[in-house]
């Protein structure tokens, strides 16, 4: 017989050593512990309302919970595999220590509701505590723009010179990448902070408990609606991969800058040496180790959130043994951002800009061209055609060798004589980044009141 389950009576023989082993979560799952006490705690608590359990039975519950908590904390509890999970494991040290009393905590829930109620519970925190490091990255973030608000460095796209930014304009950038990161986490939130507990195995329970109330122990909004979504949903899980994907996948491209600034091709900034390493043979190389295990963690993540999907597509209503797969993948994408959010926002704040590099590679790539364009049209010429005269002066630039900016007037006016000597302070790289005055723009002033803007956003 196996009786050494808690779900053993209708058995006849002892379930497979290997099967055992392959069926056990509470090798991972044992993390969620204090969920899963603070969850019991709370039900104890509905039940005793309910006139379910007497006064001294809670409490006896409670304090039994609490030493368990104590013992897992002080690294004393032995966790079994033959006990499957977290809340047997709990639930059978707890009737250990305090008796038939300890029995009677299931009364009136199932694991299936009992593990949908933990994972929001220990997700729920692990979200607060991701905002709080994506809001020191920003802050981080802002201090750096401040320095560098001045700064000119080349503005890309397709990864070719475009127009003149400021550094502190693209760290701006930055910023708001990460205030949607924000945003959409904090949204998640809300779906996340809804109490399936009292939905029981997947019809509800014939006892008379009392959901908003366990709800409301817990910290949830609300209860649930439906007994049998309640137990079976996972798309809290799935959205919470999905916005830790898109914060993953911005700080990948982050990483991807600052690969490319470091090298000694841009030469743009200097990291730190204690987030870099060096080489076995090349005694001279720094290596951006952080930023490259950063970005190629970002795939890492995203590949979480197709295992979620793919885990949950194919499920009948209600719980299946399925949705045991999802905690791994769930708790090593929260590990992996947490890990990669903390690297940069320690990161980020050294960070030195190096100021004279940034602006000769400015001077390259006729990165005022477009200001020539925008004269000639205030000067009353249509567009496409100062499109093209554009065109022609930059190719004999090119042909000479010379950036717009060192072109004689008497060889910009063989392109057109609106071209008049007040062209060379649009032309300068200084002249250009000034021009962009308006909000959202890359001028000092705009970045300046950009910063402003942010640090009430986060104070608020």
């Amino acid at each position: 017989m196996s009786q050494d389950k808690p779900w053993g009576g209708r058995f006849s023989e002892p379930t497979d050593a290997f099967v055992e082993r392959f069926t056990a979560s509470v090798g991972f799952d044992q993390r969620m512990y204090a969920a899963d006490i603070r969850g019991s705690i709370a039900h104890a608590t509905m039940l005793e309302k309910a006139g379910i359990l007497t006064g001294v039975e809670r409490e006896q519950i409670v304090t039994g919970l609490q030493a368990i908590q104590a013992e897992i904390e002080a690294g004393n509890f032995e966790w079994s595999v033959k006990l499957e999970d977290v809340h047997m494991n709990i639930e059978s040290r707890l009737t250990a220590n305090i008796g038939a009393v300890g029995k009677k905590l299931h009364t009136g829930r199932s694991r299936n509701d009992q593990v949908a109620t933990d994972i929001r519970l220990f997700v729920r925190d692990e979200i607060d505590g991701l905002c709080a490091l994506v809001r020191k990255l920003q802050i981080g973030i802002l201090g750096l723009a401040e320095q560098e608000a001045n700064t000119i460095m080349p503005g890309f796209t397709h990864l070719q010179t475009a127009q003149p930014v400021t550094f502190g304009h693209h760290l701006m950038a930055w910023f708001e990448m990460l205030q949607r990161d924000h945003a959409r986490l904090l949204d998640c939130r809300k779906r996340v902070n809804i109490c399936p507990l009292g939905a029981a195995a997947l019809a509800g329970t014939t006892y008379p408990i009392d959901r908003h109330l366990t709800a409301e122990l817990l910290g949830f909004d609300k209860p649930t609606e439906n007994s049998l979504d309640s137990v079976s949903d996972r798309d809290f899980a799935i959205e919470l991969c999905a916005a830790a994907s898109l914060v993953m996948m911005h700080l990948s491209r982050f990483s991807e800058e600052l690969v490319l600034w470091t090298s000694s091709q841009f030469d743009f900034i200097d990291l730190p040496d204690r987030f870099c390493t060096g080489s076995s043979i090349m005694p001279q190389k720094k290596n951006p180790d952080v930023p490259e295990l950063v970005r190629g963690k970002s795939g890492r993540v995203t590949g979480h959130l197709v295992s979620l999907l793919m885990l949950m597509k194919g499920q009948p209503l209600a719980y299946n043994k399925d949705n045991q797969e999802d905690k791994e993948p769930l708790f090593d994408t929260l590990d992996t951002v947490r890990d990669c959010l903390k690297a940069y926002a320690d990161m980020v704040p050294a960070i030195r800009a190096k100021r004279e590099n940034m602006r000769n590679a400015a001077l390259k790539g006729y990165a005022t061209a477009t200001d020539l364009a925008d004269y000639l049209v205030k000067k009353g010429m249509p567009f496409r055609d100062a499109h093209e005269v554009v065109g022609k002066s930059v190719a004999f630039g090119i042909q000479q060798g010379r950036d717009l900016s060192e072109l004689t007037l008497e060889e910009l006016k063989q392109f057109s004589n609106t071209i008049e000597q007040d062209i060379y302070a649009v032309l300068s790289l200084e002249g250009s980044v000034a021009t962009r005055d308006h909000i959202g723009g890359t001028a000092p002033a705009q970045v300046m009141a950009a910063i402003t803007r942010a640090r009430k956003l986060l104070e608020d």
